[in-house]
């Protein structure tokens, strides 16, 4: 039976809406009509604060004490999905890093089977190396790093649900490599990588879709080498992930970026790990122990690995600290990951024919409620 959402402020995805009911029924919004307008038939289930579409996190390495790498299954991934979802996130792609390829397959086949199951919140896989530049390494093991031969391209290319996103250094590996990827619907984005502009355009040209936290594990732009973050700047056809916790990248620099590029393709992401939603103040990356402090993880060196950031946090902070407009915040939030992830027909909008999984906010951005597919949480 169809039930109306009232009482709440509703941002549709463009424009910030009074008086609006959101009507929801077998998951989807079927109408936003004014409430005083409903039927009397209608089941009313009030809600106070801001409504708004869901968050979509296209970088979620874990959570829940639920580290992708190390727990390889369905049942890892519905943690992470879980402890996401409090922080109002509906939809994400757990993220799988730079490992062999026999654990890359049985991360790939997890996913197979949480997709099967419908498990919520859960969009596909995120591949992010082993195919990346050594150069650029980060936390990452420079001791699988390699180019991307054609068993890997087998293995990226065989989920037939869901979205298989996959981060590489374009200079590393083949252009085919990259045009057999976007030809087979993988979303395609340069990452951990050393590559001159020349190179990087060159890529988009042959299917490039996005960047892998710009600024992040990349070479800084300069006059005479604009480099991967001058390119992603410079094309239009692609889109950017922005980790915005005020350790990965200043905030004077996202602003000039997203000024640069604009908002409409800028995603905010966590790049989160397992701490998420618990209280671990330590854990282990491929025999490495990363210490959590101060909304910060690094190794005992300082390099940062990944980010203590959940997406409600990303919100509040790109409207406090980076002086963004709420709504363009909440469309890097939703909308611009649903376009890159070619969602945005059913995904990032309160709109009829749209999934219903939205988030409830007050007026702090603090995460109220959360619904994925019209069921709550």
């Amino acid at each position: 039976m169809p039930f109306a959402l009232t009482g709440a402020c509703v941002f549709d995805g463009t424009h910030i809406l009074e008086g609006r009911a959101v009507v929801i029924e077998n998951g989807r919004i079927v109408g936003l009509p004014f409430e005083k307008d409903l039927g009397a038939a209608t089941e009313r289930r009030k809600v106070e604060g801001l409504l708004a579409p869901g968050f979509i996190d296209v970088q979620v390495n874990g959570g829940g004490g639920v580290f992708f790498n190390d727990v390889r299954t369905a049942e890892g991934i519905k943690t992470i999905a879980k402890a996401h979802r409090a922080f109002g996130t509906i939809g994400l792609l757990p993220t799988f890093i730079t490992d062999t390829r026999e654990r890359m397959t049985e991360a790939v086949e997890a996913m197979r089977v949480a997709l099967a199951a419908r498990t919520p919140g859960v969009l596909g896989i995120h591949v992010e190396g082993p195919f990346i530049n050594p150069e650029r390494k980060g936390v990452h093991n420079p001791a699988y790093m390699r180019p991307m031969e054609e068993e890997d391209l087998a293995i990226l290319t065989s989920l037939k649900e869901g979205r298989t996103l996959v981060t590489l250094a374009p200079e590393r590996n083949a252009m085919e490599m990259v045009a057999r990827l976007a030809a087979a619907g993988v979303l395609v984005c340069a990452g951990h990588t050393a590559g001159d502009y020349a190179t990087i355009m060159e890529a988009c040209r042959h299917g490039l879709r996005g960047f892998t936290h710009l600024f992040n594990a990349m070479p800084p732009m300069a006059g005479r080498d604009p480099g991967p973050v001058g390119a992603a700047l410079d094309s239009n056809s692609t889109w950017c992930g922005l980790i915005v916790d005020g350790y990965h990248v200043s905030d004077a620099a996202l602003r000039i970026a997203i000024a640069a590029k604009g908002t409409g393709h800028m995603m905010l992401v966590t790049d989160a790990m397992s701490v998420t939603g618990t209280d671990m103040t330590s854990f282990d990356i491929h025999g490495r122990t990363i210490y959590r402090k101060g909304g910060k993880l690094t190794t005992a060196d300082g390099t940062l690995a990944g980010s203590d950031l959940d997406m409600a946090s990303a919100v509040r902070n790109s409207v406090q600290r980076l002086g963004l407009a709420l709504p363009d915040v909440l469309r890097m939030a939703s909308l611009a990951p649903a376009a890159f992830l070619r969602l945005d027909h059913e995904l990032g909008r309160i709109a009829p024919g749209y999934r219903a999984s939205l988030v409830l906010l007050d007026d702090d951005l603090h995460v109220q409620k959360t619904w994925i597919d019209g069921e709550d949480d």
